[in-house]
């Protein structure tokens, strides 16, 4: 703003007014043209000011102001701090919020198949075990485990287990052996003779045969102790009819005592014919076995070694254990009967038997061969001499000397014992393979040398003159 000019001296005031006047207007013209240029100094600025600030505010968001550098870093830090302080414990919630959703999800689940488990169960009991919700198998493998009363008992439940004790797979054995408990109670009865026992015995197997003829029954064990010379009874044509009433196909194992039957009054003995037509009856019995039950593998009987029962028993080719008592008591047994059966039954691993061999055969001795037979046990033999013994594969022997209580002059116990071989050179020669004597384990080398135990063993089990200690035969 320009400055007045100083007053001058001597002039007069109306020269000053005017020129203050002047000075006024001048001053009024130059305030607008400063008020003009004051506002656009000042829109410049406001300008200026706004694209600062604009240029302070993209600089902040890009990170380059200056001013503000450090406080922002530490406010930046501490945000930082703050924020990964929150992100953990925002983590560890939802966290917690994810397994506490997870339990909420699992209890509902939970729930769901207990109700869906309920829903399904057409009995509506828990503590209820669903035997109808089994397999036909497993149903028929549980009922197995009753008694033929129980079975019976058990059918009387419902349609479906009448149905499924029904089923021939349930009727696996065929025991004629076993009494049922009613019968035991009578037994202590006084008035209870034993014709009215044998008589209940009697009806007691009639019945237990019907039932099984009536469910077909596929026995795969039959036991049984019928005389088989009582004509009364009629035993042999019961058996007879029982089998072919049942499915023999499937049966393995026959245990048959054809000499006597259970509760038997006590009575006259059958005169030698009737034995004879005991014996007879056997025999047709295991001719029909041989062709209703080829693949029987276990059999338990006793035997007489004819020839035509010894050819009825080697027509069971899967024969591999069998056990043979004796049936004649004085009869004397054909050499070749035991070599005969041996060689037709390719499949023998166990053979048991018992023999008694009489006086006037006492010098006969026996010749064994099989490619196959593993156990030899003669142990309740008496009088059994072997001659010959060809057993490649057998394991285990089971043998005992009998003495029968004959005293001898020492020259001709001599003459007879030097007809059999000894023991130790038999088994050497014809069992190489054996591991058991008398239930004792044999020393490896035992077919090379002899030792003490072994001696031992063949002193009571060998008829030659080396190990025969006694006179007694």
């Amino acid at each position: 703003m320009a400055l007045p000019p100083p007053r001058a001296r001597g002039q007069p005031p109306e020269a000053a007014m005017a020129r203050r006047r002047k000075r006024r207007r001048q001053e009024s013209g130059d305030g607008a043209r400063d008020g003009g240029d004051r506002s656009d100094r000042r829109d410049t600025s406001d300008r200026r000011d706004t694209s600062d600030r604009r240029d302070t505010s993209d600089r902040g968001n890009t990170g380059d102001t200056s001013d503000r550098s450090g406080t922002s870093d530490r406010r930046d830090t501490s945000d930082r701090r703050d924020t990964s302080d929150r992100g953990n414990r925002g983590g560890t919630g939802n966290r917690s919020n994810t397994s506490d959703r997870s339990d909420t999800n699992d209890r509902r689940d939970t729930r769901d198949r207990g109700d869906s488990s309920d829903s399904g169960d057409s009995s509506g009991d828990l503590g209820t075990f669903p035997f109808s919700r089994l397999p036909p198998d497993c149903q028929l493998h549980v009922l197995s485990f009753l008694s033929p009363a129980e079975k019976c008992a058990a059918a009387l439940v419902c349609g479906a287990w009448s149905r499924l004790v029904r089923s021939p797979r349930l009727w696996r054995v065929a025991d004629f052996t076993g009494a049922p408990a009613a019968l035991a109670e009578h037994q202590d009865d006084d008035n209870d003779t034993g014709v009215t026992a044998f008589a209940r015995w009697q009806g007691w197997v009639r019945c237990y045969a019907f039932h099984l003829a009536a469910r077909r029954a596929a026995p795969r064990l039959l036991r049984a102790n019928f005389d088989l010379g009582d004509r009364r009874a009629g035993w042999a044509e019961f058996l007879r009819d029982f089998l072919e009433s049942v499915r023999c196909g499937e049966l393995r194992e026959l245990e048959l005592d054809w000499t006597l039957s259970p509760h038997q009054p006590p009575g006259p003995r059958p005169p030698g014919g009737a034995k004879l037509e005991q014996l007879s009856r056997f025999q047709a019995l295991l001719e029909l076995l041989s062709l209703k039950a080829p693949g029987l593998a276990r059999a338990k009987l006793p035997f007489d070694w004819s020839r035509r029962s010894v050819a009825a028993l080697g027509r069971f080719q899967h024969l591999h254990t069998l056990e043979l008592r004796y049936f004649w008591g004085f009869r004397g047994v054909r050499p070749e009967a035991l070599r005969e059966l041996a060689a037709a039954l390719p499949r023998l691993k166990t053979l048991v038997l018992h023999l008694l061999v009489p006086v006037q055969d006492l010098g006969t001795s026996y010749a064994l061969e099989s490619r196959s037979l593993e156990v030899l046990d003669v142990w309740r033999c008496r009088g059994l001499v072997f001659g010959r013994l060809e057993l490649p594969a057998l394991r285990a022997l089971r043998v005992r000397k009998r003495t029968r209580g004959l005293i001898l002059q020492r020259r001709a116990r001599l003459a007879l014992q030097s007809r059999w071989r000894c023991l130790y050179a038999l088994l050497r020669a014809g069992a190489p393979g054996l591991r058991l004597l008398n239930n004792r384990a044999l020393l490896p080398h035992w077919r090379e040398r002899p030792y003490d135990e072994l001696e031992a063993i063949l002193r009571r089990a060998c008829y030659c003159p080396r190990h025969a200690d006694t006179w007694l035969l």
